[in-house]
């Protein structure tokens, strides 16, 4: 199924495009709760006091555009019946505890400007994304406000250097909570 929007037909995404992440990850507090354990390396990041959640979500596209090789990415917005899913009323996938995610081929100019805002307060990144070839993954779960990442050792070392984004390694058993931040 696709669907127009910017003038531009983009595909809807099925269960068979999430299957890889589907039934692989672990309920818990650890980045395996929302990162199935298939990566190399895990991190976990939050925009640091002084750092707009636009110039954080800016710096950490731009480093996974510069990390990724030219294809489309999978934009998975949740949808909690309250926030911008940016296509409400289209076939959603399950995922995680059986929530309802849409999921959108599009890219990374489409991550940063289709969303009006998403649980975490401001910003417009996607609840869930990543490339086609599945070589990392970007997830923030319901009630984190904090966003889990899996990928390629040096794409975490990249991440954790860019002061703007702060990714934080930790291992696939690690509690995935930030320092500073505490859970509701």
């Amino acid at each position: 199924m696709d669907v127009t929007k910017d003038g531009r037909s983009w595909r809807i995404g099925t269960a068979y495009d999430v299957g890889w992440i589907a039934g692989r990850t672990t309920p818990g507090l650890s980045v395996s709760t929302a990162i199935p354990p298939v990566f190399e390396a895990y991190a976990t990041f939050y925009p640091a006091e002084g750092v707009s959640i636009e110039a954080h979500e800016r710096a950490l596209v731009d480093e996974l555009v510069e990390q990724t090789a030219e294809q489309p990415w999978w934009l998975g917005y949740l949808d909690t019946g309250a926030h911008d899913i940016v296509f409400p009323r289209l076939p959603k996938v399950s995922l995680y505890f059986d929530w309802s995610y849409l999921l959108v081929e599009a890219g990374p100019e489409q991550a940063l400007t289709w969303r009006t805002g998403h649980m975490r307060g401001d910003g417009s990144l996607p609840d869930l994304f990543f490339p086609a070839d599945h070589s990392w993954l970007v997830s923030a779960l319901w009630d984190d406000t904090w966003t889990d990442i899996g990928g390629p050792a040096a794409l975490i070392e990249v991440l954790r250097r860019n002061p703007l984004v702060g990714a934080r390694p930790i291992g696939p058993d690690e509690d995935a909570l930030p320092p500073g931040l505490t859970r509701d």
